[in-house]
């Protein structure tokens, strides 16, 4: 029986007839990453740019949210040629690549995940889960059948190129990182500034004009129904470490009394 690669994140943002919903994984836990993947939502992001996350916890959340409704990206700690392939050959089917702030390193990305004359990626398919060990049918020449590059659009400098950034063959859609652009722009921690918003909506209307999705990270819920609202294909709304954080905060607040009695203490 053969093996069945699964859909990419590509063909689930063109088919869809509503943006996709998701959240971060930032865990590192393959327990977390199923409790998410059972969640109802759209996608998920595993992440290993600011989260505990090597190849072993990476392999392990993939297989854990494998048979899930659920589309898994993985975003690696840096736009590198190395690092991409062994994601690649460890199974991960759709790329979130940090920190793309020019065409040319656009098109470095896309070159990581093809094969030559392509590309550069090495191959190693006969050892890798990617070909389910050469029990994929003709995995090497229908690999890049099998691969969504989503680059992250996050300082002025990306901003400033997106419209060229998004003509690269190969990238399928970018994602908007409000936080770090924030920080480019000498707005440090003001992700909801105006100008960072008008932007986040610049990077929208480029992506629309190209034809190509657009998402955009807003935990606010005022926010993410404004990205929404100008043509956001896909947002991320949460993440499982903040969701514990505040849960459990909530908890404390409520059930822990102050020494000497008086109210909660407050969060």
């Amino acid at each position: 029986m053969p093996f069945r690669i699964e859909d990419t994140f590509r063909s689930a943002l063109a088919q869809a007839d509503r943006p996709l919903a998701g959240m971060w994984v930032c865990s590192g836990s393959p327990l977390v990453a199923e409790l998410c993947a059972g969640s109802g939502l759209d996608w998920l992001l595993v992440d290993a740019e600011h989260s505990p996350n090597g190849l072993e916890s990476i392999l392990a959340q993939l297989q854990a949210v494998h048979g899930y409704p659920v589309h898994t990206l993985v975003r690696p700690p840096v736009n590198d040629t190395v690092v991409i392939k062994q994601y690649l050959d460890l199974g991960v089917q759709n790329l979130l690549i940090p920190m793309v702030n020019s065409v040319a390193e656009a098109e470095a990305a896309v070159a990581a995940t093809r094969y030559p004359p392509h590309g550069v990626r090495g191959v190693g398919s006969a050892l890798a889960r990617a070909a389910r060990w050469n029990r994929v049918p003709d995995y090497l020449a229908r690999a890049n059948e099998t691969i969504s590059v989503t680059v992250q659009i996050e300082s002025t400098a990306a901003v400033a190129a997106v419209e060229d950034i998004l003509k690269v063959d190969g990238v399928d859609a970018v994602f908007v990182g409000p936080s770090d652009l924030a920080a480019s722009m000498g707005l440090l921690g003001q992700q909801e500034h105006p100008e960072v918003r008008a932007a986040v909506d610049h990077c929208l209307s480029a992506a629309a004009a190209a034809g190509k999705p657009a998402g955009v990270n807003a935990f606010n819920p005022d926010t993410a129904q404004h990205y929404l609202d100008h043509g956001a294909g896909f947002i991320l709304v949460g993440a499982d470490v903040a969701i514990l954080a505040r849960g459990s905060e909530a908890l404390a607040a409520k059930y822990i009394k102050p020494a000497g009695g008086g109210t909660p203490a407050s969060y």
